[in-house]
Formats: C-alpha cells, structure tokens, sequence
C-alpha cells in the first residue's frame, strides 16, 4: 500500500507540474508559445509517461475522479479510496507550490490565473456555470469509461497508457476554453490554493463534477462491459 501511495503521489505531482507547467510557463510565451493545442498534449504526455512509469505499482489514476470511477465499478478495492484521493491532492499542492517557485523567478512576475479552473468570468471562453458543470459531468465520464475499457481484459495489453493519454489530451482540446479543463479535482485544488479569491470560491464544482461524472463513468461501463 505504501509504495502505491508513493506512487499515486509521484504521478499526480508530474501531471501538475508537466500540464500546469506547459500552461503557466509555455502556453503564453511571446511568439513561441504552445497554447491550447500544446497544453492539451502535455496534459496528456503526463498521464502517458507515468501510467507506464508506475502503473504496474498503484495503478496510475493520478485523481480522485478516476479512483472513485474504479471504485464504483469494482475494479477497485473501497478501503482504499480515502488514501489515494489525499495522497494524490498532497501531490497536486506540491507541484503547485513548485511551480510557483520556479514562475516566481522570472522578472515582473504576475500570478494571473496560474492555469486555475474556473467558470463565469473566470472562464477562458466566458462559459457559464451550467457549461462548466454539463462539460466536466460529461468528460469525466467519458474519461472513466475509456478507462476502464482500455484496461480491461478484452484488449490488447500494454497499449491503455496510450489510450488514456490521448483521451485527456482530446478532453483538453474540447474545454480548456470553457473551464480551463479539470476532470480532476486534485489538480483544481493545487492551483486553486495559490490563486485564492475566486478560484476558491469556485473549487467546489471541479470537485462536484468530475466526482459525479467519474461515478457515472463507472456505473456505464458496468452497464455494458462484456463479461463473457
């Protein structure tokens, strides 16, 4: 269990620090910048890179909306739900913390949005509430169900990190302009603490509906997987 919290940790950090990262320090650079296109893949390249660097040890969810979307569709054992869901927020808030360290080194530094989640007025794209929550209702959900098909038995193994990471970079690509993309409250809360104000405020639904669409996700696939 240990060495599985560890890893839940390590990987959790990466997907932080490498997608945020893109976002804070690569997005916006003066015409070299990657913007959306670019923090979409890196946010994919996390999930990829450490679904095969440690999912052999905890299983590389890297999210509470993930966990709990594998717990409701048994795949995964409840007592160890809790755990992993503080050990991967612990890690989001780590690489948070140092990657403000390392943006906080360039000259005339401005906090901004620090790749916050938010919706209203804090949305990229000037999306409402009821977007936001339908889009990560409904990506979360998506997200769990390949998921769990990638990983299933039914497939050929050794190519689901793949899958999982294309998955969140399309994810990415369809609502970083409406919410700056969540689908992973660990990762909202780590750069919702720096930001403060309003991306506090608003923290409460990239927990709420990335929960309900990963319990969603879960209950679908049970709905259809194959179990011949």
């Amino acid at each position: 269990m240990q060495k599985s919290l560890i890893a839940e940790f390590l990987g959790t950090f990466w997907l932080v620090f490498g997608g945020c990262g893109s976002a804070v320090l690569a997005a916006a650079f003066p015409e070299l910048g990657i913007g959306f296109v670019g923090v979409a893949f890196a946010f994919g390249l996390t999930v990829l890179t450490m679904a095969y660097a440690v999912g052999g040890i905890s299983g590389g969810h890297f999210n509470p909306a993930v966990t709990l979307g594998l717990t409701v569709a048994g795949r995964f054992p409840k007592g160890h739900l809790l755990p992993y869901i503080i050990v991967q927020v612990a890690g989001a808030i780590v690489a948070a913390g140092v990657l403000y360290i390392v943006a906080s080194g360039k000259a005339g530094f401005e906090l901004g949005g620090f790749a916050a989640n938010g919706y209203g007025e804090h949305s990229p794209g000037g999306y409402s509430l009821i977007s936001a929550l339908v889009i990560e209702v409904l990506l979360s959900l998506f997200f769990i169900f390949i998921i769990l098909g990638a990983t299933s038995g039914s497939v050929p193994a050794g190519f689901a990190p793949i899958a999982i990471g294309l998955a969140l970079t399309l994810i990415h690509l369809i609502s970083i302009p409406v919410t700056n993309t969540s689908v992973n409250p660990a990762r909202s809360t780590g750069q919702a603490l720096f930001v403060g104000g309003w991306a506090l405020q608003q923290l409460w639904l990239f927990w709420v509906a990335p929960l309900i669409g990963g319990a969603l996700g879960g209950i679908v696939w049970k709905a259809v997987e194959n179990k011949s």
